[in-house]
């Protein structure tokens, strides 16, 4: 049995966690063998995300000062291991889908990003949004695309603006 000032520590190792994440995914791994398990970790930690199995009464203790964190109690029911998101919030999304496609007993019960709940069902969501890396290359892309059209924006108007002119003069004469 675990004493009391150590669930206090790790709660607040947990609200920590929580605290830096950018998103913060709750699954259900009961069934899962220890070399799946590993296999799971692996893919997380290749991505940069922490994934750890705890307590749902000392998640609960972490919870107490998050927003929405009635919506996230809901979901801790059976065995929870969480996967802290630090960079990329929708990262465990992709990786908790291809995984579980092979590992049926991998199941996502719900995920917080800046705030808001998605529910068991938002996995495919999730899964399909773009991850920050992608965000920032389209961004740099469309601005590139912008900025090297601004010269033949500007060649244009000045065309035009120089026919005019020779328009106006031709018709002064």
């Amino acid at each position: 049995m675990m004493k009391r000032d150590k669930k206090e520590q790790i709660a607040q190792e947990i609200a920590g966690k929580i605290e830096r994440s950018q998103g913060i995914y709750f699954t259900e791994f009961q069934g899962l063998n220890v070399a799946k398990m590993g296999q799971l970790r692996g893919e997380f930690r290749k991505a940069g995300i922490e994934y750890k199995v705890v307590k749902n009464t000392l998640i609960r203790k972490a919870l107490n000062n998050i927003a929405e964190a009635d919506k996230l109690v809901s979901g801790l029911k059976n065995t929870t291991a969480v996967a802290f998101s630090y960079d990329d919030p929708v990262a465990p999304a992709k990786i908790i889908k291809k995984f579980s496609k092979d590992n049926e007993a991998l199941k996502f019960k719900m995920a917080t990003i800046d705030g808001v709940v998605f529910g068991p069902d938002a996995l495919p969501l999730l899964s399909e949004m773009l991850s920050k890396t992608e965000n920032v290359g389209r961004a740099a892309g469309l601005i590139n695309n912008v900025i090297s059209s601004v010269p033949m924006v500007v060649n244009a108007v000045m065309r035009n603006l120089v026919s005019v002119i020779d328009q106006v003069g031709k018709q002064k004469q």
